[in-house]
Formats: C-alpha cells, sequence, structure tokens
C-alpha cells in the first residue's frame, strides 16, 4: 500500500503548520521517524512532495495534489465513523470551526452550548480569524466550518446565508453624533474611536474602510470584546461601531445612543462556510444546520 491513515494525517500536519517538527510533536510521534514517513511516501509516488527550507517547508506541486485528496479521503473516513458510530453509545468526534468576532463573543456560545448538550462526547475548536483566513482554513481542510460576515466568494465551496446583521454607531448620550438617526462612517473619523483587538474581524474591516476612504480610525483605546467596548463608550471615552445585534444587548444594561450607519457595507449577511455537505459527519451537519436555526438576525 502506498500510505496509511497516520501517513495522510501527518501530511496534512505538515501543509498546515509548515514544519515537521511541530507536525512529529502533534502526531506524538519523533521527528526522525516523521521524517522518515516522508521519505517512504516520496520514494513510493517517485517524487519529491515536500521542499526543505531554513524557514520550514513548503509543498511540492505534487504535494499540493496529495494534500488535496488526503484531506478528502481523511473527511471520507471521518464521515464514515460518524455514521457507523451511530449505532453505538459511544459516539466520539471533533469539529474545528473558524469564525469572526461576532460569531466568536455573540452567538456561538448559545449554538454550542445546546450542541453539546445534545452531543456531550464531541470536542469543538472555536478560533477567531479574519474572513480570508477562514474561507482559506476551509478550501485547505484546516477548519470544518466557517462563519464569516459580508461579501465573501470561495471557490468550490458551499456558502450558506443564514442571518443578516448591521453594524451601528454606538456613543454616550450626550455625544454630538447621539442626536443624529443616521450618520456616515466618514463623520466618525473625526472622533476617537475604541476598537477591538488587532486580529478582530470587525477591527480588520473598519481599518481598511478607513483606508480606503484615505483616511485613518483613531483608536483610542483597544479591548478584547464588545461588553468592554461599549463600556467605554458609556464613560464617553469614545465611540465604537458594532454589530445592532450586541448593541441591543448591551443597551440593557448600559446608558448607550445607537445611530444607524448609512453606508451600504453597513447591512452585513452572516454566512456559513464548508466543503461539500454530504463529505461532512453527521454530526458536523447537524451543527452546521443548529447555526442557521438559532443564530440572531437584527
Amino acid at each position: 500500500m502506498l500510505f496509511d491513515l497516520t501517513d495522510l494525517r501527518l501530511f496534512i500536519h505538515i501543509a498546515e503548520l509548515k514544519s515537521l517538527t511541530r507536525s512529529a510533536e502533534r502526531m506524538h510521534i519523533s521527528l526522525a521517524a516523521a521524517s522518515n514517513r516522508v521519505k517512504e511516501l516520496e520514494s513510493r509516488f517517485g517524487m519529491r512532495l515536500l521542499y526543505r527550507e531554513h524557514k520550514g517547508v513548503q509543498l511540492s506541486p505534487a504535494g499540493a495534489t496529495l494534500l488535496s485528496h488526503a484531506q478528502q479521503f481523511m473527511h471520507q473516513v471521518e464521515h464514515l465513523k460518524s455514521d457507523m458510530q451511530e449505532y453505538t453509545n459511544g459516539i466520539k468526534g471533533h469539529i474545528r470551526i473558524f469564525a469572526n468576532t461576532t460569531a466568536v463573543t455573540e452567538f456561538m456560545p448559545e449554538v454550542l452550548g445546546d450542541f453539546l448538550r445534545l452531543r456531550p462526547q464531541i470536542n469543538v475548536a472555536l478560533e477567531e480569524r479574519l474572513n480570508q483566513d477562514i474561507v482559506r482554513g476551509i478550501q485547505d481542510g484546516t477548519a470544518d466550518i466557517g462563519i464569516t460576515a459580508g461579501p465573501v466568494q470561495g471557490q468550490g465551496l458551499e456558502i450558506i446565508n443564514f442571518s443578516t446583521d448591521r453594524l451601528v454607531l454606538a456613543t454616550a448620550p450626550d455625544h454630538p453624533l447621539a442626536k443624529h438617526k443616521q450618520t456616515s462612517f466618514l463623520q466618525t473619523l473625526d472622533y476617537q474611536h475604541i476598537g477591538l483587538h488587532e486580529g478582530s474581524t470587525l477591527q480588520h474591516f473598519l481599518n481598511k474602510a478607513a483606508a480606503d476612504s484615505g483616511q485613518r480610525l483613531q483608536l483610542r483605546i483597544q479591548v478584547r470584546g464588545f461588553e468592554a467596548m461599549c463600556r467605554m463608550v458609556e464613560t464617553n471615552v469614545g465611540i465604537a461601531i458594532l454589530p445592532h445585534s450586541s448593541a441591543l444587548r448591551l443597551c440593557r444594561s448600559m446608558q448607550l445612543s445607537l445611530v444607524e450607519l448609512t453606508e451600504p457595507w453597513a447591512v452585513r449577511e452572516r454566512s456559513v462556510i464548508i466543503q461539500q455537505r454530504q463529505n461532512l459527519p453527521l454530526y458536523t451537519r447537524e451543527l452546521v444546520d443548529l447555526i442557521c436555526r438559532c443564530a440572531p438576525s437584527a
């Protein structure tokens, strides 16, 4: 046989981590064993699969082809395991999700709470990523489910629009912009903003929107979440832009004024991104359905 499942798992990790050493650690095997497995794969196929570089490893064209087939094969294996385990009492599995800021902080905790009560033996990894990294993660098999907001494209992927949200401006009640029902994003750039951390999808989007207009977002403070952001806004430290659904929830406990943004991009479609649905394990398909049913819409 040309390969076994350990070979494929190792090769997928190498492609993701760009490191033979870290891949061996993740597989709980020695570096020498990992290196020998790769050499044996290359010998069996009769071609180079990896380029060793001083900063790590890169896939050769043949390696990229092997990676694509390996990912599809492992998805099929997971699908088989999932369907067969339905006949036992000990269902186990793992789902990795790449999601935007709003999903991670706002609605996914509730969705995952419901899901894990139904599927207590499933492990879930939820990571906040930028939109382009989410799409790339689904394409290369690093993640099973992606959750994005705003326009997104991914060749060969299923993109399911499941709800709509709107970005709004939050200010203290006595702020000059609070008296307006609507305002443009450009008008907000005259004031100090409270922003999210640099790894945030939303902050990346707003920074780019300001740069595209030839201006710069004046960030007075950057925080880790919407609640901390709105605490700063409430005390008039600055203004902030956040999803309407999050702002409404926080208005219940804080004194905030919400102002609509007039830009068309303020209305954002939320989407679930997956590879071919029929190739996903049953429990992953169940979580996709739950996200689409339970996520709030503004």
